[in-house]
C-alpha cells in the first residue's frame, strides 16, 4: 500500500499573504522569513501555527528550531539564547589561534554554536562546553555531538572536570555582557523570549567577564588564549581586567559584523595556578 502524497503546505499564491502578515507584524526580512517558514512546515496547520508564533514576537530561530551560524545549522530550542551572527567573529578569531588536538572550552556556551563551529573549522580538537542553564545544556549536547564534544552543566568553571585544569589552549567565552538596566531597552524578541541569565551582565555588563578572567589562569595552559566577545564600548575595561589577571590583552574588531573580541594570552613561562 503506497503512502499518500504529502499535502502541500500552501497553495502557490500563499507566500505573498504570509509576507504581508509578517511585514505588518514588523518583520524587516519578511520575504526571507516567509520562505523559511514555508520550507519548514509540513502541513498547512503547522505553517499557520508557525506564522502565528512569529507574529506574536517569538524569535524566528525558535519557531524554526534552528539558526544558521558559520555555515552550520545549529539547533535552537524555545527559551534558549539565539546565536548572533556577530559571534561568528569570535569563532574566526579562535580558529586563527587553534590547532588540531587543541584543548578547547566553550564557556557560557548556550546552544554550543561557538564550540561546534570551531570544531568544524579545526578538526581533531578536544572540545568541552558548559552552561548554567539546563535548557541550553540539552540543546548544546545535540549541537556538539558530531564533534565528539562533551557538555557540562554548572556555574562557569564549576561545571568543568578537574583534569582540564592547566590544559586549556583555547577558552572561548560569549558571557552575558548587557548592563542590567539596558535589558529593558532590548528588542522584545530577546527580552521576552531569551533567558535573562544569558543577557544580564550586571550593573556595567562586566560581572561575568570578571569572574571568567579571574579564574582563567587556573585552567589555561601556558601560551593558552582566552577570547571574550564584548562591546566596543566595554572592550577597554575587558582588556584592563585581562591585564590585571596576568594575561596579555589584544582587542580585535570586525566592522562588517559589528563585533569586538578581546583576547588574553597566558604567557608561555607562566606557572599553572592552583
Amino acid at each position: 500500500m503506497s503512502a499518500e502524497p504529502a499535502e502541500p503546505a500552501e497553495p502557490a499564491d500563499a507566500p505573498s499573504g504570509i509576507v504581508t502578515t509578517l511585514r505588518t507584524a514588523g518583520c524587516v526580512f519578511a520575504e526571507d522569513e516567509a520562505r523559511l517558514l514555508l520550507a519548514a512546515a509540513r502541513m498547512p496547520a503547522e505553517l499557520a501555527a508557525m506564522v502565528d508564533r512569529r507574529v506574536a514576537g517569538e524569535p524566528l530561530e525558535h519557531v524554526l528550531g534552528w539558526a544558521e551560524f558559520c555555515g552550520l545549522r545549529i539547533a535552537v530550542d524555545p527559551g534558549v539564547f539565539v546565536p548572533r551572527r556577530r559571534t561568528e567573529f569570535l569563532v574566526h578569531e579562535a580558529a586563527a589561534l587553534a590547532h588540531p588536538r587543541a584543548v578547547v572550552v566553550d564557556l557560557c556556551c548556550g546552544t554550543g554554536a561557538v564550540g561546534a563551529a570551531l570544531a568544524s573549522f579545526t578538526g581533531g580538537i578536544e572540545l568541552s562546553a558548559a552552561d548554567v542553564d539546563p535548557a541550553a545544556v540539552r540543546c548544546a549536547r545535540r549541537n556538539v555531538a558530531a564533534a565528539g564534544g562533551r557538555v557540562y552543566q554548572g556555574d562557569l568553571y564549576d561545571a568543568l572536570p578537574a583534569p582540564l585544569r592547566g590544559r586549556v589552549g583555547i577558552l572561548v567565552v560569549n558571557a552575558p555582557y548587557v548592563p542590567t538596566d539596558a535589558i529593558a531597552t532590548m528588542p522584545p524578541e530577546a527580552r521576552l523570549h531569551e533567558p535573562k541569565v544569558a543577557l544580564d551582565g550586571g550593573p556595567d555588563g562586566l560581572d561575568i567577564q570578571r569572574r571568567v578572567i579571574s579564574a582563567a589562569p587556573r585552567w589555561l595552559a601556558p601560551g593558552g588564549h582566552l577570547l571574550i566577545e564584548t562591546s566596543e564600548r566595554q572592550a577597554p575595561w575587558t582588556a584592563d581586567a585581562l591585564a590585571r589577571g596576568g594575561l596579555e590583552p589584544r582587542v580585535s574588531r570586525s566592522g562588517e559584523l559589528g563585533a569586538t573580541v578581546v583576547t588574553g594570552t597566558w604567557p608561555e613561562g607562566a606557572a599553572v595556578t592552583s
